[in-house]
């Protein structure tokens, strides 16, 4: 059995553009290039969950990092699409001006609101907790997706990482229903309805206690990379300091056949994760914070 490649990279501590520019570039490098080809279009997944304009907070994916990606693409000759539908009732053109996203169409970047694009119905292949799905026209129609992440935190699932990014690319009406079904299989009924082909994960600014939102930041000054989105979200987990038993979806999705969670399936190339590993603070574990978030919670609502 071939081992999956994910690549794991330092930035150097705050890092600049530049900085995060090159990281990005040999993580990708390192993990074997982008797996797409000129003429095709590319959509490029960021988390964006909310509206935050603190970007170093952890809890969205950094513009440098995506515009880095979306570069890589468009070098590669293809057409890179950014695009993103925040979480249920937030606002997704709010959350790229907050992030910084929205000067990049003028730069010629498409910046795409999804909730703001059509929707069509699909047969998920061999879905668990749905047969079929409604997902974003765009994301069904472009020929490759790669997810970029931020490292963080989930107060229901420990940690939201490339698999879990996906579920942006369905309406909100589909996420409550995937929120009643089932989050594990739900999440991987999308990833095998769209096909992600990359993940290149943001670990530079962290999230970790009660994420994916009230978390608290933390500065790794990380990049990873790699085909195998299973790979990636475990090494990752690994280096968060959670063991594989500690994640459903990470199991559920290696015994689908999805991809490898077993770090022994693993090679990784670039820094060792012994020597980048620090333990997350669990949500469980985040008594204050996951207080602060429900109080504002109710505040909001």
């Amino acid at each position: 059995m071939d081992k999956s490649v994910v690549s794991l990279l330092k930035t150097g501590q705050t890092p600049d553009e530049a900085q995060v520019r090159a990281a990005v570039r040999r993580a990708v490098e390192l993990a074997g290039g982008l797996p797409v080809k000129a003429g095709q279009r590319v959509l490029v997944k960021p988390n964006l969950v909310r509206p935050n304009s603190d970007m170093r907070s952890g809890m969205t994916t950094s513009v440098e990092v995506c515009k880095a990606v979306a570069d890589l693409v468009r070098e590669a000759g293809a057409q890179a699409i950014i695009a993103e539908s925040s979480s249920v009732g937030n606002d997704t053109e709010a959350a790229f001006q907050q992030a910084g996203y929205l000067p990049l169409r003028e730069q010629g970047y498409g910046v795409i609101d999804l909730k703001s694009t059509p929707v069509v119905r699909r047969q998920v292949p061999n879905g668990r907790a749905f047969d079929h799905l409604s997902v974003f026209a765009l994301a069904a129609q472009v020929d490759a997706i790669i997810s970029v992440p931020v490292m963080k935190t989930h107060d229901g699932l420990e940690v939201t990482l490339a698999l879990k990014n996906l579920k942006g690319l369905i309406p909100d009406k589909s996420k409550r229903q995937l929120h009643r079904t089932g989050v594990v299989q739900g999440c991987l009924d999308v990833a095998c309805l769209v096909k992600p082909v990359f993940a290149v994960m943001d670990g530079i600014y962290c999230q970790e206690g009660y994420g994916p939102v009230h978390g608290l930041p933390i500065e790794m000054d990380l990049v990873l990379a790699g085909r195998d989105l299973v790979a990636v979200d475990s090494v990752a987990s690994h280096i968060m300091g959670f063991t594989l038993d500690e994640l459903e979806m990470l199991k559920a999705a290696e015994e689908r056949g999805m991809g490898h969670a077993k770090l022994s399936d693993i090679e990784v190339i670039g820094e060792r994760i012994e020597d980048v590993r620090r333990r997350f603070l669990r949500s469980s574990e985040d008594a204050q914070t996951q207080a602060d978030g429900l109080r504002l919670l109710c505040t909001e609502g």
